[in-house]
């Protein structure tokens, strides 16, 4: 029995029918047209701190302490590109007339992958990655709208690492706030001095299990090394390093063996519940028989994982999530999911390899017009209908954050609570 993965239907999706229906066989999108002379990315300087690459002597200022021991130390520089990317563009949401104001972008350079989870729908190695031309129009046109938080997506965005590069250096130079997930496959040393150098603000490193499996590749073993590396280099460049781990039916060990690596090593860490497609997916080849998807059988042994990393979060470790998530996860394994006021298509969105938009991760298949970079096409009226549906089927970390703080209430006091500690306490949820 596949509970929260699918339908009881047989359709290999989780979203109503109807509205399944209206997202994938209504209007098609638009297209990101020429304008004029293909722009270029310009050639990222490198090295702009010479002292910095191959060094691993932590710079002092950087270094932890007894306030904050699981990220860099904060310093007024990383102050300032934190309220630039993420507190001014939020006032400006506030006082500007209009539904439409990002916060936070995600800019899928890529939809390959190097490895095959088998629970993630997430890649098509068939569809080529983003051009120099697109990803220059997306971040001009963020900036433009007051956009400063820019995330690479894919699939695995370092497939071209000196693509990346270009687009973290001209993300920054920019003035975005800009996060890096990654499986850590090819995150090699030189790559990691190219993104700190460039002015990486955050790197998510997305692992599930400790060796490699055939189900689950995203595994530290492979990587440990650059993971190693990685951890000493953010107190060399200033950014901050954190696991995101997902949770299946396969791998719940292993979410306890990675916890405790990571707060052995001083990071934090952000869980996922596990989610099969919301729309079908027809390039997804594990959508069928998975190993992966939970199952009602499995809900004791995760809710027991679930209060074991409620027990860690109250004891000190840094976790993205907030215990009242992590408490969420057991409603969502259950189907039992409220509506969450997702602020997708109003202040987050997703821009596809082809300049096209969409308003959150699991529609990048759809082909509702959302329109394209430089002409966005969202409806407060079509996405408020949409999310009576599909926010009861989507337990997304990252919109749930943004939703629960983006009340004025909660976002002031967490801003003056962290002025109050000098900034240097950030790393945990909103909610703590």
């Amino acid at each position: 029995m596949q509970t929260q993965p699918m339908k009881q239907n047989g359709n290999k999706f989780r979203l109503d029918v109807a509205t399944h229906e209206l997202l994938v066989g209504g209007r098609k999108r638009s297209s990101l047209l020429p304008a004029g002379e293909p722009l270029t990315l310009p050639d990222a300087v490198f090295p702009r701190f010479p002292e910095k690459v191959g060094n691993v002597e932590p710079d002092p200022k950087y270094l932890p302490n007894d306030e904050n021991p699981y990220r860099p130390r904060v310093t007024a520089g990383m102050v300032r590109r934190g309220l630039r990317g993420w507190l001014y563009p939020y006032v400006r949401s506030r006082v500007m007339p209009g539904d439409y104001h990002p916060i936070i972008a995600y800019l899928f350079t890529e939809w390959k992958c190097n490895l095959d989870c088998h629970y993630c729908w997430a890649f098509d190695n068939r569809v080529k990655g983003m051009t120099e031309d697109t990803a220059r129009r997306s971040i001009d046109w963020l900036h433009d709208t007051g956009c400063r938080v820019l995330a690479l997506m894919g699939g695995e965005p370092l497939l071209r690492p000196q693509f990346a590069h270009k687009v973290v250096h001209y993300a920054a130079q920019r003035g975005f706030w800009v996060y890096l997930p990654t499986n850590g496959r090819l995150m090699r040393h030189e790559v990691i001095d190219w993104i700190g150098d460039a002015g990486v603000a955050a790197v998510n490193l997305a692992v599930d299990s400790v060796e490699d499996r055939k189900e689950l590749p995203k595994a530290l073993a492979p990587i440990r090394a650059y993971f190693d590396y990685l951890i000493k280099k953010q107190y060399v460049y200033g950014f901050s390093v954190f696991f995101n781990i997902n949770i299946t039916r396969i791998n719940l060990e292993d979410v306890k063996r990675l916890t405790e690596i990571a707060h052995d090593n001083g990071i934090a860490t952000d869980y996922h519940i596990n989610e099969s497609p919301m729309l079908d997916q027809p390039h997804f080849k594990h959508a069928g028989e998975n190993s992966t998807f939970l199952t009602e059988e499995d809900w004791p042994k995760v809710d027991a994982v679930i209060d074991w990393l409620i027990g860690k979060s109250k004891s000190g470790y840094k976790m993205v999530n907030s215990v009242r998530r992590l408490e969420d996860m057991r409603a969502f394994m259950r189907g039992k999911v409220q509506c969450w006021d997702c602020r997708a298509g109003h202040n987050s969105m997703i821009i596809r390899t082809d300049g096209t938009l969409a308003p959150c991760f699991p529609m990048y298949s759809a082909t509702y017009d959302w329109g394209v970079v430089g002409d966005h096409r969202f409806e407060a009226k079509q996405l408020d209908a949409m999310k009576q549906t599909c926010q009861t089927h989507c337990f997304s970390t990252l919109n749930h954050n943004l939703a629960y703080c983006y009340k004025a209430s909660r976002a002031i006091k967490w801003t003056l609570k962290q002025a109050m500690n000098r900034f240097q306490g950030t790393t945990g949820s909103f909610e703590d």
